[in-house]
């Protein structure tokens, strides 16, 4: 069976979305926290990429699911992020921390569209005024 080809680089089937990120949650490693979170993200080539929370012992080194998420997009063939969405434990949407928002920002832009809580926005939205590769000489 062949699946459906992929939304149009402006389009993404957002509850497929969230059940990619649901899915990756069931597989986050949270003993220190209890608090699984999942991620999903739509690249500019048409997959859709996940990532989950990893925490370890020593708090610090703890991984967030967009730290997941940037590896498998590069591991994967690289590309630009144009979707996002990222939830907890039972599925709820949620809207990624300021470390995390300037992590999709170096591998989405400010056009990156994320899912919120009360609707989709843009990352310049959620991360105004952000520092960024252009910045750099």
């Amino acid at each position: 069976m062949t699946p459906p080809p992929a939304p149009a680089f402006g389009e993404a089937d957002w509850d497929a979305l969230r059940e990619a990120a649901r899915d990756a949650m069931s597989r986050a490693y949270a003993p220190y926290s209890g608090f699984p979170v999942g991620v999903a993200a739509r690249v500019d080539d048409g997959r859709t990429i996940t990532g989950c929370n990893v925490e370890n012992a020593s708090y610090g080194l703890s991984l967030c699911a967009e730290c997941g998420l940037v590896s498998t997009l590069h591991a994967t063939g690289g590309g630009r992020l144009t979707h996002f969405t990222c939830v907890d434990g039972t599925g709820a949407i949620l809207v990624p921390c300021g470390r995390c928002r300037q992590l999709l920002y170096e591998f989405g832009g400010p056009e990156l569209l994320l899912e919120t809580p009360d609707g989709q926005r843009t990352l310049d939205e959620m991360l105004p005024q952000s520092f960024g590769p252009q910045h750099l000489g």
